[in-house]
């Protein structure tokens, strides 16, 4: 088996409205990629929240009273709290600097996946000039729904090109049990998130009883070693040789239930 990683050249800093599809497409065609059925485009989340025109300038936040105490506890801005608490069902576990929330959409993360690296104010088209300067106030949250997000990517580039590929949408997460960030899924589209090798056989002919593997995170965080965490600018990446079939998924299947969850 061989599995190939391709990172996609000349993406440019992305703005509100932009077109990923197309953008997409012309990078395909800069690195010389030319799509087949059964492959995978990998998009980092930033490029998805931009083009969905998911900054927010923290001036124009006012923050609530639980979120004014939240903040005295973990000295974070308020403002910025405010927006976790937005993104967020319930609030998990808090610290200087951090807060661990459930995000609405699913998961545990940290201050609910809201970023300030990588976000300049002129991203947003139509900016206020009283915030056109501020831009240490200027945050990023995650897509509102990636699962569609990456459906309607995915449909475009099957008008465009006829093939049948997936598509997914990374962030960087920590883990309960592990120290560092890896890429995860937060969205996809046409690929398994989860592959069910129970009853498969092993070497010796023995059949597999629990194992179940989280195939898009493992894509995910292979991909997010090619996109790199910082200044590297490559945010989509081309995947080909993904071991499993294709077919219809959701970041649902990846998430843990709460009754089965022991870190809580």
């Amino acid at each position: 088996m061989t599995l190939t990683f391709t990172p996609l050249p000349k993406i440019p800093l992305i703005h509100t409205g932009d077109d990923l599809t197309d953008i997409i497409l012309n990078s395909l065609q800069a690195a010389k990629v030319t799509l087949e059925d059964g492959d995978i485009l990998v998009l980092a989340q930033k490029i998805v929240s931009k083009a969905e025109g998911r900054l927010v300038n923290l001036g124009s936040v006012t923050p609530s009273k639980e979120a004014i105490e939240l903040a005295t506890r973990s000295e974070k801005d308020p403002r910025l709290v405010e927006l976790i608490l937005q993104e967020s069902r319930s609030v998990l576990r808090v610290r200087q600097g951090t807060i661990i929330v459930e995000h609405r959409l699913g998961f545990v993360c940290a201050n609910a996946g809201i970023d300030h690296s990588n976000v300049q104010p002129g991203e947003t088209k139509g900016v206020s000039k009283n915030f056109a300067s501020d831009a240490e106030d200027w945050v990023l949250l995650l897509p509102e729904n990636p699962d569609r997000s990456a459906l309607a990517i995915r449909r475009k580039i099957k008008i465009a090109t006829g093939n049948r590929i997936g598509v997914m949408i990374i962030d960087s997460h920590g883990r309960a049990w592990r120290l560092g960030t890896i890429g995860m899924a937060i969205g996809l589209s046409g690929l398994p998130g989860l592959v069910d090798k129970r009853g498969w056989q092993d070497l010796f002919g023995y059949r597999l009883k629990i194992t179940i593997v989280a195939a898009a995170d493992e894509l995910a965080a292979a991909a997010s070693l090619v996109m790199g965490e910082a200044a590297e600018g490559t945010p989509a990446v081309h995947i080909r040789g993904f071991p499993y079939p294709l077919r219809e998924g959701s970041l649902k299947e990846l998430i843990r239930p709460t009754a089965q969850d022991l870190f809580r």
